[in-house]
């Protein structure tokens, strides 16, 4: 009889202790409550509570990182595109994230999606495509904002992928190859153009030096020679076909 019972004492206390003690790891924090009213927190490290009067729900303090499903959204150009993005986010208070909201990583997964979706509906597609940094700006603060009350704090926002249409995307090629061609008829024509004003800038300094142009005569005589071809070439100065062409225009003129 007294084996019995002392075996049953020692269930009891088993009982007893396995109630009373808690342990909490360095990242977590345990919110105690009291015949259901909110205590404290404690931890981390081992935790004693009071056998079936206290109560222990463990928060995780560590960084989230939770994937926000692709939306279908419209922009503020009426594009239709599909986006997703990752939302990084820790609780900072772990009382809050137990009394203010219930299973606050749903909670925080279902309002990014709806705050990804209104980013998105007052953004361009410019906007979405070359500068992310700004949307990704929008979304991390007003996610903080909502999530606050719930003693989270969402460290960063970041958009993954935007996906256009295949017509949307055909037509930014075409617009793409468009602008290639432009600019490169404005830098042909500026080459063009810069040839142009040289070839004036050297024809004023042969004009004031006449003997420059008998120079280039034979500087070209000379680039010729040197090329593997029967063809001479001999510079004849225009000077000596002055009298020529004076006696060629008096005949025409009788």
């Amino acid at each position: 009889m007294n084996f019995i019972l002392i075996l049953a004492l020692v269930v009891a206390a088993i009982i007893i202790l396995a109630a009373a003690i808690r342990i909490a790891n360095e990242y977590e924090r345990g919110v105690i409550f009291r015949l259901g009213r909110y205590v404290g927190i404690r931890g981390p490290g081992l935790i004693f509570l009071i056998p079936f009067i206290e109560r222990m729900v463990k928060v995780d303090l560590r960084v989230v990182t939770m994937d926000v499903p692709t939306q279908e959204c419209i922009t503020l150009d009426t594009v239709t595109v599909k986006v997703d993005a990752v939302v990084y986010f820790r609780v900072i208070k772990p009382d809050d994230a137990v009394l203010n909201v219930e299973q606050y990583i749903r909670a925080t997964s279902l309002l990014s999606q709806t705050t990804l979706r209104n980013v998105v509906g007052q953004s361009d597609l410019e906007d979405l495509l070359a500068h992310r940094d700004k949307v990704n700006e929008s979304l991390q603060s007003l996610l903080d904002e909502g999530t606050e009350p719930w003693g989270i704090k969402v460290s960063m926002v970041e958009v993954r992928d935007v996906q256009l249409p295949e017509t949307m995307q055909r037509a930014m090629a075409a617009q793409a190859e468009a602008e290639r061609e432009r600019r490169a008829k404005i830098i042909h024509a500026d080459g063009e153009f810069q040839a142009a004003q040289k070839l004036a800038d050297a024809a004023k300094v042969i004009s004031s030096q006449p003997a420059a142009l008998q120079l280039r005569y034979l500087q070209t005589l000379g680039m010729i020679s040197t090329e593997r071809t029967n063809t001479i070439v001999f510079p004849l100065p225009i000077e000596f076909l002055k009298p020529l062409m004076g006696d060629v225009f008096a005949e025409k003129k009788k």
